[in-house]
């Protein structure tokens, strides 16, 4: 048997239990080592005795003799009996090292990464990493597929979001599923920061709210709060804060944005509007898309609005602002005046935390919940559909999955709920949101939206000389380009031609799942191929962009939360009573009354804390290693030195950016949307 006693060991071999719920068993597990000649050892008791073997995410070492002759080995079969209290096993991976004279001691590696089934035989292949057309057991490949589908089905949850799973699967549940009950975690930094007696009381001034933060804690002061009152502050947030990507190049005013020359001429150092146009000085967002999103949580007097803001590039290439409309249309018995700098200074200031109201829906619906969570839960769902564990492509996007459904089943459904952190917390609630979401993802495209360099010129900010100052621009396209080489060289290294492409019935039927309407996919839209992937390009192109979404773009809408969200002037989830509709001067008690109150501001701080905090390891240090075959581990260790490379490039571009935009440095972006 495999004991772990002091006899000759001809291999030694290394067996890892996953790390998930119910994993490690009692049962006595066997192995059995093929080699390349299909010639079989005895069939090996994996045992150490007075040791309790295959603890959930636990290693076991195992020396075993009385194995002469076998060549290279091939293949492995592992099976259990029922024995002890809990039988079940998933098995990580199994590793082997020969220790024979004259043998290179070479670890040579089967990751496993499933269930061990009772009184059955489980045969995996060294390295488990082929295409379906050249599995030697195309059947048992295609069972497993069968039984996950079973599972795996699809959802839409809200109408017209991105379909999502029906059930949450065992396989998908945290492996300790208290790191991430956020009702648990909101209850300890609430304890630890001595806030619980908050009241639902207004602010009495801003002075007041700045003094509820506290150094050295959880809930210490957020970069928001130093310097939210400036106008260049507010034209970084479009670069450099939680939602980087809705501000493009600004060729023409549109047609009910009601700006004149008049109004800018003060704030372009010398340039008319038309001359600021054809010099590309001026920068624009459009939140319009918000007109008509219902408003639903809280039922208190609230308005969303959905503003334009216009943007001019000065010679010192700060971005500022210079005309706000709030709202999409101008009617005759509505006012909707363009709010400008020269305004009063709290007119200005409230015009600006309504935009960023609006710019904050748009957040949390679009460019977070919808496109980065959602998203990829449909992918991930329909790779578990079609793909089989042993796919190359599978073990490629794999790491890029973990724990994403389960974040969006167990803790984000919690926050979108009825009456729950959305509802509370944002003007629109969450039913607001959702709608806004699938208005968005009516012309949401991968091949435009969800592929940066793309995206980057659809808003014509690709160009540097344009826009000189683009912290999220310049520190997520390396990473894009790094991603891409990562993808490129496994693609290529297991598809040799376009044949190869057309007879992998999995990838097609992957490629198909993507774009076909709900119930049967995923419906999405601009996915390269459009049903039928042809070419390496469309492959590389699309795994690129998973992966990026997954990382870089969740990294970019996710932990800058606290620092924009926690301080509530600066970037309001929530606003009180009615946008300004005049000019009229008004006083700070005015802006106090459209804020949060107390125990609203102290629910937004918390939950912005713990959705902030990264869950999981950096990008290419991976949690569960699923490539050990020789391309894609070229392909791994490339990838994390380039990775490393730009992380110091990173550093070093930080040191004179002020503020600091540390959020996209590789080392501090996981590789999956875990919290």
């Amino acid at each position: 048997m495999g004991a772990c006693t002091s006899i000759k060991a001809d291999y030694l071999i290394f067996v890892k239990t996953g790390d998930r719920k119910g994993a490690g068993t009692d049962a006595n597990v066997f192995i059995t080592l093929i080699d390349k000649d299909g010639k079989r050892s005895r069939k090996v008791f994996l045992d150490c005795k007075w040791r309790n073997d295959f603890e959930q995410g636990r290693t076991d070492k195992f020396p075993v003799g009385d194995i002469p002759g076998l060549g290279d080995i091939e293949f492995i079969e592992l099976s259990r009996d029922t024995k002890g209290f809990g039988d079940s096993w998933f098995c990580d991976r199994v590793w082997i090292v020969p220790n024979q004279p004259d043998v290179e001691p070479t670890e040579i590696h089967f990751p496993v990464n499933r269930w061990v089934k009772a009184d059955a035989t489980l045969k995996i292949q060294k390295w488990d990493c082929c295409l379906p057309q050249h599995d030697t057991a195309p059947e048992t490949r295609k069972m497993e597929l069968m039984e996950k589908r079973m599972y795996y089905v699809f959802d839409q949850k809200s109408p017209g979001i991105p379909v999502q799973i029906k059930e949450l699967p065992s396989d998908e549940m945290f492996s300790n599923d208290y790191k991430w009950d956020i009702v648990r975690t909101k209850g300890i930094l609430l304890i630890k920061s001595k806030m619980r007696r908050l009241t639902s009381d207004a602010w009495s001034s801003l002075k007041d709210l700045g003094n509820i933060y506290k150094k050295g804690t959880n809930l210490d002061i957020p970069m928001g709060m130093y310097r939210w009152k400036e106008d260049n502050y507010f034209g970084k947030q479009r670069v450099q804060g939680v939602n980087p990507v809705v501000m493009k190049l600004c060729t023409c005013i549109p047609e009910n944005f009601k700006v004149t020359n008049e109004m800018v001429s003060p704030f372009l150092e010398g340039y008319t509007l038309d001359e600021a146009l054809t010099n590309k000085k001026l920068f624009i967002c459009d939140l319009t898309i918000l007109e008509d999103v219902p408003l639903m949580g809280v039922p208190v007097e609230k308005e969303l609005v959905s503003p334009y803001a216009l943007f001019y590039l000065n010679k010192e290439n700060d971005i500022l602002p210079i005309a706000i409309q709030l709202f999409a249309k101008t009617t005759e018995d509505c006012p909707n005046p363009v709010f400008l700098p020269s305004d009063h200074k709290y007119v200005w200031m409230l015009a600006k935390m309504y935009y960023n109201n609006a710019d904050a829906l748009f957040h949390q619906g679009s460019t977070h919940l919808g496109f980065t969570h959602l998203i990829m839960e449909s992918v991930a769902v329909a790779a578990n559909r079609t793909l089989s564990m042993s796919h190359p492509l599978y073990r490629l996007i794999a790491p890029h999955f973990l724990f994403l459904i389960a974040i969006n089943s167990r803790a984000l459904n919690k926050l979108v709920a009825p009456g729950g952190w959305v509802d509370q917390v944002m003007t629109a609630g969450a039913g607001g949101m959702l709608a806004m979401t699938a208005k968005r993802f009516q012309n949401w495209r991968l091949d435009r939206d969800g592929t940066l360099p793309e995206e980057l010129k659809m808003r014509e900010l690709d160009d540097p000389a344009v826009l000189p100052y683009y912290p999220y621009r310049d520190d997520a396209l390396p990473i894009w380009y790094c991603i891409k080489n990562y993808v490129t060289r496994i693609v290529e290294g297991h598809y040799e031609s376009e044949k190869v492409i057309a007879d992998d019935w999995e990838l097609q039927e992957f490629s198909k799942m993507l774009v076909s309407p709900y119930p049967d996919g995923c419906n999405i839209k601009g996915v390269p191929g459009d049903g039928k992937f042809e070419t390496r390009q469309q492959i590389i192109d699309t795994f690129t962009s998973f992966l990026f979404i997954s990382s870089v773009g969740h990294a970019a809408a996710n932990f800058a939360q606290y620092d924009e969200y926690a301080f509530p002037p600066n970037y309001p989830s929530f606003m009180r009573g009615k946008a300004p509709r005049t000019k009229d001067p008004i006083t700070e008690e005015d802006i106090i009354k459209h804020l949060p109150h107390k125990a609203m501001t102290l629910d937004i701080m918390v939950v912005g804390r713990i959705l902030s905090d990264r869950g999981t390891k950096a990008l290419g240090d991976f949690e569960i290693d699923y490539i050990f075959d020789p391309v894609g581990t070229a392909a791994v260790k490339q990838f994390r030195k380039e990775l490393k490379e730009i992380s110091e490039e990173n550093t070093k571009r930080n040191e004179t950016r002020n503020p600091p935009y540390a959020y996209l440095n590789p080392i501090h972006i996981p590789n999956s949307i875990s919290i």
